[in-house]
């Protein structure tokens, strides 16, 4: 028997999507290339995410699903339109930093570009809809990647800096919730998606990459403390890819494996949110030969933390001390041993309702500071039947039990602020490139080659999430 879902008044019911896998218009609007990009589809993908297999520039023999998207850019009236019928109270969304910045380094910002999501933030607004929005989604302007290395340059801090108070005000008014950057610790995973980082002979990735991190770490506090700065109402958030790390067993080794698994991923969120880098991490940079070019005043600089913590949760995760073991699950990007008690997506992505109620209780416990499910959904292949219609009864499922969860998480005692299910209109994937593994409550007409009238659907969970919405989270049936 379900206990009776219990959500606060004003708690913020919506979907999540991203400027780099919904906008294209790709060099529209004074736009300039990034990362995402330069990311194919296809198999040469992975090498290049992770930073393996350099790539400056686009090929004709590839295919770039960033460079048309969905088309959200041309199409974002009757998309929000759509959000609004559902009853969106809020829409996440990012900028594309390269729409506002074209080379990232500029001094004075593209007009045109501030214009669009102007427009974009006030469409959102006709409808009293909220928008939450994130800086930086797994985009950095390829300029700054070649001429700077990205992230490991500390230049990256002042440009991060001047973008993000552009944004906070030109949008001044019309955004109060802001995401410094999506899922951070993700860099440490897939680090030219997650960072713009690409390795060069002889380089020793693991520096690299905390090198990057530190630069992000301050490049978020400076923003927090700006956002403040120029409105006192203005509310910031860091992201994490979330979701627990279990011990494969109860020997333990694996117990211990799954608690430094846990701290690699919110070592990003403990400095966020707390304000200083976390104890073990010394023992970490020893032991691994890292060492970190820290300047005066960063420490000042890190104990502006953020707000809230925003995080996103598909599925739980497994740790061994001996990892190398086969049963990993290859579609992951964060390696994971497959958890022989639940069951998987097509994507072999765990699926654990549980899991969600574990995970917020251990990042409350941890941080104390309000939550914001932004992200969450199952990707899947959906059928177009003979009446033109999609039954989509596994994602209504899949949302269903987590949404259950997270009541069980409020009633547990956590402020969480709102919940918004990822890709609420299908989206080209940002693991796969594909547009086939589906997110959405609206069905987009478009393949993985990138063929299709781009039409928009309604799906059956459309009409479902209209009645959560509308209920409060009391009705899930």
């Amino acid at each position: 028997m379900h206990m009776e879902t219990k959500f606060p008044a004003g708690f913020l019911w919506g979907g999540a999507i991203a400027a780099n896998q919904a906008e294209g218009a790709w060099r529209e609007g004074g736009k300039g290339p990034a990362t995402v990009d330069m990311i194919p589809h296809g198999a040469n993908r992975l090498a290049v995410k992770l930073g393996q297999q350099p790539r400056f520039e686009w090929r004709d023999d590839e295919f770039y699903p960033s460079h048309d998207a969905i088309d959200f850019y041309h199409r974002y009236k009757e998309d929000i339109a759509l959000m609004a019928e559902m009853g969106f109270k809020v829409f996440r969304t990012s900028i594309a930093w390269s729409r506002i910045y074209p080379q990232g380094d500029e001094l004075t910002p593209n007009e045109a570009g501030i214009a669009f999501y102007r427009d974009l933030f006030n469409e959102c607004k006709k409808y009293n809809i909220e928008p939450l929005v994130t800086l930086c989604h797994f985009d950095v302007p390829m300029h700054l990647v070649k001429e700077y290395g990205s992230w490991r340059s500390r230049k990256m801090v002042e440009f991060f800096t001047r973008y993000a108070r552009t944004c906070f005000e030109a949008f001044d008014g019309l955004v109060k919730y802001w995401l410094t950057f999506n899922e951070i610790n993700i860099l440490l995973h897939s680090p030219f998606s997650g960072a713009g980082l690409v390795f060069t002979e002889g380089e020793d990735p693991q520096q690299v990459k905390y090198q990057a991190a530190h630069h992000e770490l301050l490049a978020s506090a400076l923003a927090t403390k700006i956002a403040h700065e120029v409105n006192p109402q203005n509310q910031v958030g860091c992201m994490l890819a979330g979701g627990n790390f279990y011990p494969y067993s109860c020997k333990p080794e694996d117990v211990w494996a799954a608690l430094e698994k846990d701290r690699e991923n919110l070592f990003f969120i403990d400095v966020q949110a707390r304000g200083a880098y976390p104890a073990w991490t010394k023992r970490m940079f020893r032991e691994q030969g890292i060492a970190i070019e820290i300047q005066p005043g960063d420490e000042e600089i890190l104990k502006n933390t953020v707000d809230f913590v925003s995080f996103s949760y598909y599925a739980s995760r497994c740790a061994s001390a001996d990892m190398n073991n086969e049963n990993t699950s290859a579609a992951n990007i964060v390696k994971s041993l497959k958890n022989p008690f639940i069951e998987a997506s097509e994507w072999g992505w765990g699926i654990d309702p549980l899991g969600l109620r574990i995970t917020m209780n251990m990042m409350y416990d941890r941080y104390q500071k309000p939550l914001f499910l932004v992200e969450n959904g199952l990707g899947a292949k959906d059928v177009v039947n003979a009446q033109g219609e999609i039954e989509d009864d596994y994602r209504i499922r899949y949302l269903r039990e987590h949404i259950r969860a997270m009541a069980e998480a409020i009633e547990d005692g956590i402020p969480i602020m709102g919940y918004t299910s990822w890709g609420c209109i299908d989206l080209v994937s940002a693991s796969t490139g594909e547009m086939s593994k589906r997110y959405g409550f609206v069905y987009v007409d478009r393949d993985d080659r990138g063929q299709g009238t781009l039409a928009r659907t309604r799906k059956k969970s459309f009409w479902w999430y209209k009645k959560v919405i509308a209920s409060n989270g009391a009705d899930l049936e």
